[in-house]
């Protein structure tokens, strides 16, 4: 046998791209686009999810309701959460193909008690959402989006935040210093040069008019009177509410030849996407029940009640299964799970901190990971043989463009996932999910053709 058929290369996927691949990816990303602008917060994006699956035949479903195969249902877990299921042909005694994905992003986060004066400036204290590099996050426009859950008379109204996302809306900014004056600044480590007490937001200037010899903070009173003219809010109300500061960018193509997308949120909202349009697109009644389940909190340790450690899955599943007379533990112990996280594209600005022949590559397409964590491999549930080489099988069978990735060198850092925590589920899962360049930055890079890849993996799996 030849070197070509013995050898194993990674290599660029166009050249394995049928015209009708070639065809679908643009109008494909084009969709995707315009998720990443509407769920730039994990619950704007379960609204939208929840639009995508209507216009698809799902409907929503609760404990009790009858199952059929065929049937397309949702469970939704507190706004911030969406499990989208096709009822199969096969009991649920048989497995699930489940896809698992997260809809939070890093973020800066208002704090309970934010509005202050100073210096004739209004601002909002933060603290900020996930592993971010805080500088990042300076001198850029930013939206203001979430709910206030405003109390009036012993009366509960939550009311919708979201201010900047239109074109004549304001925008919000965290300020940074002028080189000119920044030379003690700038010979900080980079982990010091913005400290997490300065990620504060500029909210306003302008001193209100109304007449009160009491109040010296004439600015902070402007920006309430704004809020409770709008929202209804007094200043108590921020200690009910989840508001978020988030990037003020639209995603948009880059490059000459517009092969990549750029856009805050891809992590890991692109995986959310394909792993579920996916399953939106499935015509004919799986083979085996299919679930896309897509959580919150993965960002800060998969913890809460909307986060993949919660009970809230296991719920729905024996919910599911009690419809159907069949143990939830025999239905976990049948099924398999493609986690859905993005990994990190290698990137030939940083050659250092990866590792060529392992790392994926922009363009290589649908990344399956074996392993994530760090420090010899802490923090993962590490795939089986057994399970790579079948999802190997799937993906070729159907035609996926696909490689292998890993999170750069060993020793360099690591990360996780929530695959761990299916997998201590007694359900077999391994990683999968887009390559992305600028990971946890405010703007992201993604490949399209790693986007439809994903996209095609995920039905193939289905389907599998």
């Amino acid at each position: 046998m030849t070197a070509q058929q013995l050898f194993y290369e990674k290599k660029t996927g166009f050249d394995r791209l049928t015209d009708d691949d070639k065809a679908a990816i643009p109008a494909y990303a084009t969709g995707y686009k315009q998720f990443l602008d509407e769920g730039k917060t994990e619950r704007d994006a379960v609204k939208a999810m929840i639009a995508l699956a209507e216009a698809k035949g799902f409907r929503a479903w609760a404990r009790g309701d009858a199952l059929a195969p065929g049937d397309r249902i949702y469970q939704v877990n507190r706004h911030k959460g969406i499990t989208l299921a096709v009822i199969g042909q096969k009991s649920l005694a048989a497995g699930v193909r489940l896809t698992a994905a997260h809809l939070d992003a890093p973020r800066i986060d208002i704090r309970t008690v934010p509005l202050y004066e100073d210096s004739g400036m209004a601002f909002f204290k933060t603290h900020y959402y996930g592993g971010i590099k805080k500088y990042q996050w300076t001198a850029i426009p930013l939206e203001l989006r979430g709910v206030v859950c405003v109390c009036h008379e012993g009366q509960v109204k939550t009311v919708e935040v979201r201010i900047g996302d239109q074109p004549d809306d304001p925008k919000f900014v965290i300020t940074d210093l002028l080189p000119h004056l920044a030379a003690e600044q700038m010979s900080k480590k980079a982990t010091e040069v913005i400290k997490g007490e300065g990620l504060n937001v500029l909210v306003g200037s302008v001193p209100s008019e109304t007449v009160d010899d009491q109040c010296s903070e004439k600015v902070k009173l402007a920006v309430m009177e704004h809020l409770h003219e709008r929202y209804g809010m007094v200043e108590a109300d921020f200690l009910s509410a989840e508001l978020c500061c988030v990037p003020a960018f639209r995603a948009c193509d880059i490059g000459f030849d517009r092969s990549f997308v750029g856009s805050y949120g891809h992590d890991d909202r692109v995986c959310a996407y394909t792993a579920a349009t996916a399953l939106l697109d499935c015509a004919d009644t799986p083979t085996h029940t299919c679930i896309c389940l897509l959580v919150d909190k993965e960002e800060t340790g998969s913890d809460g009640v909307t986060g993949m450690q919660s009970r809230a899955f296991d719920t729905f599943m024996a919910d599911l299964c009690r419809a159907q007379d069949v143990l939830v533990e025999a239905c976990y112990e049948n099924s398999v799970c493609l986690s859905a996280d993005v990994c990190n594209a290698f990137d030939p600005n940083f050659p250092e901190v990866s590792e060529k022949r392992n790392d994926a590559r922009a363009n290589g397409g649908f990344a399956l990971v074996k392993y994530t964590g760090a420090r010899g491999k802490s923090g993962t549930s590490d795939a089986s043989a057994e399970l790579m080489a079948r999802i190997r099988c799937i993906f070729d069978q159907a035609g996926v463009v696909w490689q292998t990735g890993q999170l750069g060198k060993v020793d360099q850092g690591g990360g996780g996932t929530v695959a761990m925590y299916l997998a201590d589920r007694n359900i077999d899962t391994v990683d999968a999910g887009v390559p992305v360049l600028s990971m946890h930055a405010p703007f992201e890079l993604i490949a399209k053709l790693d986007l439809y890849m994903a996209y095609r993996g995920f039905g193939a799996f289905y389907r599998a």
